[in-house]
């Protein structure tokens, strides 16, 4: 057993392993984690990722770590590194069984780290269906269940091949909840554009939870052909986004960024309408132009104008007001 791991455990038998490891910096704070890392990871493997990885039908995954596929040993590092982070936050009580006490923190463990990295990417970290939403899609039952699929995928790390959406694995849950016979890839694509039409419908909650997190996905990259001997030509590459979808996602970016705002003027005691026209003047108007440097001279966003004219039309400013007190759940003034 490793010296490291032996301090972890004297320093858990005497309540004393948070305080250490809240007050540790270098090799000492890294004596206790890699101790620490050493009692936490079988634990993680042997009672939480083999039982998973068997429920995602990877045996080999559950044979042994050497066997796990790159997405599933991501997943197994993220579970490791938040029961580490717990252990050294909360064992502030004398531990004589390091071991079954880890264990029982397991899930909630987990389960919080998994939130908050959703969180960090922008997405919800517990996705339900809004009300608004249910609505929108009839109630029907698969398209709400893929809809929770749709939020909950946009806001993990793992990525669909050269696919924006895992459309294989979804055609197989569509038949288990309708009971339909195994249908193809394009079928399961129509029903991710229709939930994805219904879901537009709040643009800025669109914006905010399906758009964002996607964004900050690793882009797929599809395999390079083998270039022809004979063919002098060199290969074009096409460009992963089109130059609406960049100006679309800056603008849903800079809109979450207003909500935000206008929401801290507000709680502060600020007046609404006032809140709204100072955040679209500091938002929209504080450009350095670098989001124009790769367009033709001419032909970039110019938004000061719009944003000019938007301000001075107290019916758009009225709207615009009413919109984000909507979005915010605030009641407009009287």
């Amino acid at each position: 057993m490793p010296e490291s791991t032996d301090t972890v455990r004297g320093l858990a038998r005497l309540g004393q392993l948070a305080d250490r490891a809240g007050d540790a910096t270098g090799s000492d704070y890294t004596t206790l984690t890699a101790g620490a890392y050493d009692v936490v990871w079988p634990l993680v493997y042997d009672q939480r990722t083999k039982g998973f990885e068997l429920q995602r039908g990877h045996p080999g995954c559950a044979a042994s770590i050497a066997g796990l596929r790159p997405e599933c040993l991501d997943r197994f590092y993220d579970d490791v590194e938040a029961v580490l982070e717990d252990l050294l936050r909360n064992a502030k009580v004398p531990i004589h069984n390091l071991e079954g006490w880890i264990v029982r923190r397991l899930t909630p463990a987990t389960v919080d780290g998994h939130r908050r990295r959703r969180g960090s990417r922008g997405a919800l970290q517990r996705p339900r269906m809004p009300g608004w939403l249910s609505t929108a899609l009839n109630g029907d039952p698969w398209h709400s269940r893929l809809a929770i699929e749709i939020l909950t995928w946009s806001g993990v790390t793992a990525t669909a091949g050269t696919s924006l959406w895992p459309l294989n694995a979804w055609a197989e849950l569509r038949s288990k909840v309708t009971g339909e016979p195994l249908g193809d890839e394009r079928a399961v694509a129509a029903d991710v554009e229709t939930v994805l039409a219904a879901m537009r419908k709040s643009t800025t909650w669109y914006a905010n939870f399906v758009e964002r997190p996607l964004g900050r996905k690793q882009a797929p990259v599809a395999p390079s052909p083998r270039p022809d001997p004979d063919s002098p030509r060199e290969h074009l590459h096409l460009p992963l986004s089109q130059r609406h979808e960049k100006d679309d996602a800056r603008l849903a970016e800079l809109a979450a960024a207003a909500v935000d705002a206008i929401d801290r003027r507000i709680r502060a005691g600020e007046d609404p309408v006032k809140a709204v026209a100072v955040v679209l003047d500091k938002t929209f108007r504080s450009g350095t132009g670098a989001e124009g440097l790769d367009m033709v001279p001419g032909t970039g966003p110019e938004p000061d104008e719009r944003i000019s004219l938007l301000l001075a039309d107290e019916s758009a400013m009225s709207r615009i007001t009413k919109a984000a007190l909507d979005i915010l759940g605030i009641d407009p003034p009287e």
